[in-house]
């Protein structure tokens, strides 16, 4: 059954992107313009914070920085996996898919826009955690405060990409509904560290995700998502990353 929390932040999603097409109406081409170029140096320094705050340690008033290694590896293995799979198109296929079926088929954005905010409301750590804690113990607090967030960068992303920000409801739902479903199975998994290392690679997609934003779509970064799955892998491998 999907969790309160998924249900909320899904809604959130919905009124944001709603809310986002009433004011998108009312700007003109180099209104949303800049307001994508904004969303995307947001979507970059939130990708810096995540993760330096997971690779910079301060040691005796020094800082110092590690996980390279980890960062490296995960990104270049997960985006090898996700190049001969090609998620990428499969998230353009569906985002084609949705465009007809929802009666869009002459919005020529509709599938960037559909693809980013999807990518952008579902990498986190916050959807795990929030999923797994709803499913486990009724408490959606966690996946509540990311709807208000998701309601902000998908009102945005509305009025500088299009409605077809509106749709990344659907993966939202999908994602956080089945881990919510099989919490009790995931907990054991997401330990302390498999969500740190989760965050780190995560905080750095999300960081590619704002690239895109700003200098064009350059990065296939659904293409780059099995590094997260290898991210977890690795918190339980006896290596020292």
């Amino acid at each position: 059954m999907i969790g309160l929390g998924t249900m909320i932040n899904t809604a959130g999603i919905i009124v944001g992107g709603l809310s986002g097409m009433l004011f998108g109406k009312m700007l003109k081409d180099h209104h949303q313009e800049s307001l994508k170029m904004a969303c995307g140096i947001s979507a970059m320094f939130i990708g810096i914070a995540g993760a330096m705050e997971g690779m910079l340690t301060i040691n005796d008033g020094a800082i110092s920085s590690g996980q390279a290694m980890l960062v490296t590896l995960c990104l270049a293995l997960g985006t090898l996996i996700g190049e001969i799979i090609d998620i990428e198109h499969l998230f353009e296929k569906f985002g084609e898919w949705l465009k007809i079926k929802t009666g869009n088929s002459k919005d020529s954005k509709f599938v960037n826009a559909f693809v980013t905010a999807s990518l952008t409301v579902c990498i986190g750590a916050m959807a795990i955690v929030g999923a797994i804690q709803d499913g486990i113990t009724g408490n959606w607090s966690i996946l509540a405060t990311k709807a208000i967030l998701d309601f902000v960068i998908v009102m945005v992303m509305t009025c500088s990409l299009g409605k077809g920000s509106i749709f990344s409801a659907i993966p939202v739902l999908v994602f956080e509904g089945l881990i919510t479903v099989f919490a009790s199975f995931l907990k054991p998994i997401m330990t302390d560290l498999a969500m740190d290392y989760l965050s780190l690679v995560g905080s750095v997609l999300i960081f590619c995700v704002g690239l895109n934003l700003v200098w064009g779509k350059r990065i296939k970064v659904a293409n780059m998502l099995p590094a997260i799955v290898l991210a977890v892998i690795a918190a339980f491998l006896p290596i020292s990353f």
